[in-house]
């Protein structure tokens, strides 16, 4: 079983679905009219399912009004239908090409303080004193001729003037109106195809795959033995249920396949989308996510659940795997890998500028196992807090503990991922706690550079076993450059410099065989440029450097060379 988990793609991924909504925003004195594309879930690099909830949740909905299919008939009466534009319409003083002067501007005017074309204000007044472009103008317009036809309808009288003054403004606006009608028209289609074809009222299908040829361009493995110059094709699959009962929580149900074997016999260069199953489709993840107030978020997780499926990693290299990063060391710092399995987590925002995160994980190897030492609290487990600090939108900082517990130190909670200190080494009885803290930074320096990186420190302690009261300081980080849009818009270029996990100290601890501490210090260098060939394609070649393996000076430079295919949809 693959323990490389997802991170949701929110974090990462540009969703391709997408739904026509129009919104009517009506607040203080502003008549707010658009016609936009919004993703059928949530956003990468990381956008969270709060981030999503605080945009369309119900605390910005007390304002807004929703046009779907069911009252296309309204779309008419609404003001901007240029669905490319965000611009915000605020009432007939806004249009460009007609201004305040104009006759048509105060006819226009005259006629919604008469008839109410555009409710919303206090009175039906407008007010400013700004110009409107004159496809705003022939909305208003077109919003005023449904009013007046219904008046006529209803056998309401109508003056005259005014009649006279809708056939000179609608002969003088002709051809945005019959645009406007258009428009309309290709909206009510793509709705109704949308409808026709989706997959679920309350459940959208979402996928991934990645297509990977990998190998080692040099380098020998820690016996000595040079490393087979072999090209391999590898795969994973991933399709997600994404279930919403309610319109804000969301239930995620993840199948995963894949065939990606290890290359190495030790942690270093492993690839972010590593999944060895053999082409055997498993339940790779199962969460249901729902908002507790307008700040808050609460997660629970039933399988292979991981702290950064609800926890903001702080780098925009982060896509686990299907993009970003190409390795597993270089998407995030290691501490959030503690460990995976079941639980829950709960994340709340004080303001824009904090925000916390706690969450708590069971074992998934422990936590079903009805037997003493094993369960959901008697066994193997991790606890995770975090505390991010975002003073503006381009910088933001993490301070993140993680204390774990671990019966065999063979697990991914001992942050110990590599040959050296595993169960080769220890007692099968032997236990461990780890305490680990981290420091994360992104900071978006410009549009197209990204400064980040991390650092953190994990303290292990051995509890029982052949080492008993032994502990070992394990430290690593990494410095971040990121390139947004790098050549082609939506591609980004990434180099990373980093150190894996290495053992600085420790104490009680004698291995017969070798060192008890690195005595030499490996570097991670990675490069990659992620190509965004469509929207739902892209290709990522890229190398991966590892200088002194195992940390160890007598081990030759390794480096793996990767091209990467990602599909999604």
């Amino acid at each position: 079983m693959a323990i490389f988990k997802r991170l949701y793609w929110s974090k990462t991924k540009k969703i391709v679905l997408s739904s026509s909504v129009i919104l009517l925003s009506l607040e203080s004195n502003v008549l707010a009219i658009s016609v936009t594309e919004l993703p059928l879930e949530n956003s990468i690099n990381s956008t969270s399912f709060l981030e999503k909830y605080n945009q369309h949740g119900s605390k910005k909905l007390e304002n807004i009004t929703f046009f779907t299919s069911s009252n296309l008939s309204d779309l008419r009466n609404i003001s901007n239908l240029d669905k490319n534009s965000l611009a915000q319409l605020t009432n007939v003083h806004q249009l460009r090409d007609v201004n305040p002067g104009d006759w048509a501007y105060e006819a226009l005017r005259s006629l919604v303080d008469r008839y109410g074309c555009i409710a919303g204000f206090p009175n039906q007044t407008y007010r400013g004193n700004q110009a409107l472009r004159r496809y705003e103008f022939a909305a208003g317009l077109n919003s005023c001729l449904n009013q007046i036809e219904r008046l006529i309808a209803s056998s309401e009288a109508v003056a005259v003037e005014d009649i006279k003054t809708v056939k000179r403004l609608t002969q003088e606006f002709e051809t945005e109106l019959k645009q406007l009608d258009t428009r309309v028209n290709n909206l009510e289609n793509r709705i109704a195809a949308l409808e026709d074809n989706q997959f679920s009222t309350t459940t959208k299908l979402y996928g991934e795959v990645v297509l990977a040829l990998a190998g080692v361009v040099t380098g020998k493995n820690l016996d000595g033995d040079d490393i087979p110059q072999i090209t391999t094709f590898s795969d994973r699959v991933r399709l997600d249920l994404e279930t919403s009962f309610t319109g804000h929580d969301f239930l995620y149900v993840e199948l995963e396949a894949g065939n990606t074997p290890y290359r190495f016999d030790y942690f270093e260069g492993a690839l972010g989308f590593e999944s060895d199953t053999e082409n055997d489709v498993y339940l790779a993840w199962l969460a249901y996510y729902f908002p507790i107030g307008e700040r808050t978020e609460v997660t629970l997780q039933g399988v292979y659940g991981t702290f950064y499926d609800y926890t903001d990693t702080v780098t925009v290299l982060d896509g686990d795997g299907g993009s970003g990063a190409l390795s597993y060391f270089a998407t995030r710092n290691p501490i959030y890998n503690t460990t995976f399995g079941a639980g829950a987590g709960i994340r709340h925002e004080f303001n824009d500028v904090l925000e916390i995160t706690g969450g708590y994980l069971a074992s998934q190897e422990t936590v079903s196992n009805p037997t003493p030492g094993n369960g959901l609290f008697n066994g193997d487990f991790a606890t995770l807090a975090q505390l991010l600090i975002k003073p503006n939108d381009d910088l933001k900082f993490g301070l993140t503990y993680v204390h774990g517990y671990n019966s065999e130190t063979f697990t991914g909670s001992t942050l110990v991922n590599f040959r050296s200190f595993t169960a080769d080494n220890f007692d099968e009885t032997a236990s461990i706690n780890s305490d680990a803290f981290g420091v994360e930074f992104s900071w978006a320096i410009s549009v197209r550079f990204v400064l980040g990186g991390w650092g953190a420190y994990t303290k292990i302690n051995v509890l029982d076993g052949q080492f008993e009261d032994g502990s070992l300081d394990v430290w690593n980080g990494a410095i971040i450059f990121a390139f947004p849009d790098l050549i082609k818009e939506g591609s980004m270029g990434g180099i990373v410099i980093g150190i894996e996990p290495k053992v600085t100290n420790s104490e009680g601890i004698n291995f017969s065989d070798r060192p008890n501490t690195d005595r030499d210090t490996s570097f991670h260098l990675e490069a990659f440029y992620q190509l965004q060939l469509t929207d739902n394609i892209a290709i990522t070649p890229g190398l991966i450097w590892l200088t002194a393996p195992d940390h160890d000076n007598d081990n030759d430079d390794v480096v793996i060379g990767v091209i990467r295919t990602t599909f999604s949809f």
